[in-house]
């Protein structure tokens, strides 16, 4: 939609159920047939006039990757079927919708038991529902169940949908969520994925390095600082988590005089370059306060 046009107001957006056909031809020589396979798609336009379609499972809820498409392709490609999302489509969605609430609700109130079961119930409709997915994570971190939050974490980790900015406060907690509970190998491999859709954010890097940190790796963690600092240059919580560092010696010998430099400056020095995020082996941690809180990515 160019810039001179007006957007759509909110009754106008589109918003239903619309479906696609596609033929196939099912076996060979003179057995050969076609079919006609018929896909269900949930249509939503947004407060800019994208236009995002996404297929319903066989639960008749939206779900997996969004994509979006033109005006002129939609009135071609696809025919609207304002019946079955009225009657199929729509309940399931607030029947999703009010048990992931519920269990948000519960959840707030410390009652994990109740949170998990409605978790759990919207994800018997949806197994890819984000909200359901970090809920019902964090219900098991909150409980210290680690096996049961391990395997939410590897569902979370290959969901893109999982890393969005509309997302973003939920996987941050469910990150600091995994690296109270020592899981830093996962913290780290779970925010390294958030950095692969949004490499630009230095929050990230802050993140990345008070899990390593905590897991003892302290080159890389000095690293990500100075990836943090490139992105975000003088930012305050990344001085004082470096000073913080300098100060008990946990900066790697050949990187300690350039984060003196980088200090003294209160930015990375003129023409120094951000070290290969590598892991490295470090010594042992001091029984020390943490540098500073988490920080929000």
């Amino acid at each position: 939609m160019s810039s001179m046009q007006e957007q759509p107001k909110h009754e106008d957006r589109i918003r239903g159920v619309f479906s696609s056909q596609e033929v196939r031809k099912v076996g060979t020589g003179t057995t050969t047939r076609r079919t006609v396979q018929k896909t269900f798609w949930f249509v939503n336009q947004d407060a800019d006039g994208a236009i995002m379609i996404q297929a319903l499972n066989s639960n008749y809820i939206p779900t997996g990757p969004k994509k979006i498409v033109s005006m002129d392709d939609l009135i071609n490609a696809y025919s609207p079927e304002p019946e079955f999302y009225t009657t199929s489509v729509f309940p399931k969605m607030q029947e999703l919708d009010q048990a992931v609430d519920q269990g948000d609700e519960h959840r707030n109130k410390g009652e994990t038991f109740s949170a998990e079961y409605q978790y759990a119930k919207a994800l018997k409709v949806d197994e890819e529902n984000v909200r359901a997915n970090f809920g019902i994570g964090m219900t098991y971190l909150t409980r210290g169940e680690v096996d049961k939050a391990d395997n939410i974490f590897k569902r979370l980790v290959d969901l893109d949908t999982a890393f969005t900015p509309e997302h973003k406060h939920l996987f941050n907690d469910f990150g600091i969520g995994l690296r109270k509970n020592k899981m830093y190998k996962q913290s780290v491999e779970y925010y390294n994925r958030a950095l692969k859709l949004s490499s630009e954010d230095d929050n990230l890097h802050i993140n990345i390095a008070r899990a390593l940190l905590e897991d003892q790796q302290y080159p890389p963690a000095v690293e990500h600082l100075l990836a943090a600092l490139k992105l975000s240059p003088g930012n305050e919580t990344v001085l004082k988590f470096l000073g913080w560092m300098d100060r008990r010696k946990l900066v790697p010998p050949d990187l300690a005089p350039s984060i003196g430099e980088v200090l003294r400056l209160g930015r990375l020095a003129p023409g120094m370059d951000v070290p290969c995020l590598t892991p490295a082996p470090a010594p042992e941690l001091a029984s020390e306060p943490a540098p500073e809180p988490d920080h929000p990515a």
